[in-house]
């Protein structure tokens, strides 16, 4: 095993160049030697699976509401409205409000209802791909497919979806623990924008409503049992669907195809077993966490790890650090489609696990399987290009030949 590095001086905001490459190394030492990492802005970072799951499974304990630590890093801009009206950065009761609504619709009748749309979309990729020599099965398949399940689910026009990817990347890539000027004006950007576009949709929606059991805007303009959102609640938490299930969803058709390259006996097993197809996704999930980072704040003193915790400490979950512990995964880093158990944590876990984890699922077994099956051989044809970001891991470009 090649050295580890040296985390002494581990700085979320100050991470080098090949960290974004493969941060596993790093996970492995700050494991290994300092599993409670105090960091140079007096935050502490957590990469063991128990720490992990023992921080979402106490929501007293640990917050998740954001204002504290986001008025700082974004005063009273876009960005800070956006990320502490959404449901991820809040706490109950807006937490509950918002996701009894949109687990709702998200109800197993529904997933089936957008399985067939999944499929055409999907197939149709894959048909416009096979004459050419080479793709990119980034910005040629994948980043396709969760704007497509996610504009079905908000009812967006297909005709106006075209922005949805790019503000979405503006927005997530505020949430870097360090972020230029530059970030931060496109982030804010991206809010005005799709904020703007929101009410119209709205106002839209509100005039002609859709089937609430289909259309998730309708359910949550409506509200259920006397409960509905705000204006600004129901519009933030609209941005909070399409970023939640857009780049994370990306990253897991794209890492999972990556995956299976660097693998080849894993994927030979696939193609010859694709009813493994599902297995294979919560190994994907595990292996190459489309979110790595997490982050909640202490509201009393807590002990964790050995470590005592004041009030008010803020803590980073390191999801990717989790899902490679050898505590829970025997020989983490490979890669292993039949791996059981595999009780990851790519989806979090608690009451803030992810509320789309089915229809992820859904999306990454079509996806990839259909993929497989029409293109067994595929290879890479020049080098990946990694997104160069701390909380989201996936690929800007994947380019191959399809042979």
């Amino acid at each position: 095993m090649p050295a580890l590095p040296d985390i002494a001086d581990f700085d979320l905001t100050r991470l080098p160049a090949d960290f974004y490459q493969n941060p596993y190394p790093w996970y492995h030492a700050l494991r290994q030697h300092e599993p409670v990492k105090r960091l140079p802005d007096g935050s502490y970072f957590l990469t063991r699976y128990d720490d992990i799951q023992a921080v979402y499974k106490n929501p007293h304990q640990f917050s998740s509401d954001k204002k504290a630590e986001f008025r700082p890093k974004y005063g009273d801009s876009p960005l800070y409205r956006h990320h502490t009206t959404s449901l991820v950065f809040n706490d109950p009761p807006l937490h509950t409000r918002v996701r009894r609504l949109i687990s709702g619709a998200l109800h197993t009748r529904a997933l089936q209802a957008l399985e067939p749309g999944l499929i055409a979309c999907v197939d149709g990729l894959l048909e416009r791909m096979q004459d050419r020599r080479q793709v990119d099965l980034i910005e040629d398949f994948a980043m396709h497919i969760p704007i497509e399940i996610i504009g079905n689910l908000l009812a967006v026009p297909h005709a106006e979806r075209e922005p949805l990817r790019d503000w979405s990347l503006a927005i997530l890539g505020a949430l870097e623990p360090a972020i230029t000027p530059a970030a931060f004006a496109r982030g804010n950007q991206a809010v005005s924008e799709f904020l703007d576009y929101l009410e119209g949709l709205v106002r839209q929606r509100r005039a002609h409503p859709g089937d609430p059991e289909q259309d998730v805007l309708t359910r949550l303009i409506q509200g259920e049992n006397n409960e509905t959102l705000s204006q600004q609640e129901l519009l933030h938490n609209c941005i909070f669907i399409l970023n939640a299930g857009h780049e994370t969803t990306t990253n897991l058709i794209g890492n999972g195809l990556h995956a299976l390259l660097a693998y080849p006996a894993q994927r030979a097993l696939l193609l010859e077993q694709p009813q493994r197809i599902n297995s294979a996704v919560e190994e994907f999930l595990r292996f190459e966490s489309s979110n790595q980072l997490g982050n909640r704040i202490t509201t009393e003193t807590v002990q964790l790890g050995g470590v005592t915790l004041e009030p008010e400490t803020r803590i980073n979950l390191c999801i990717g650090a989790a899902n490679r512990d050898p505590a829970h995964f025997p020989d983490p880093d490979r890669l292993d489609i039949l791996r059981s158990p595999n009780r990851h944590l790519a989806f979090a876990s608690g009451i803030h696990q992810c509320v789309g984890l089915n229809l992820a699922r859904m999306e990454g077994r079509i996806a990839i399987s259909r993929f497989l099956a029409r293109y067994p051989d595929y290879q890479l044809s020049d080098t990946p290009v990694r997104g160069g970001r701390a909380r989201f891991r996936g690929f800007l470009h994947l380019p191959c030949r399809l042979n």
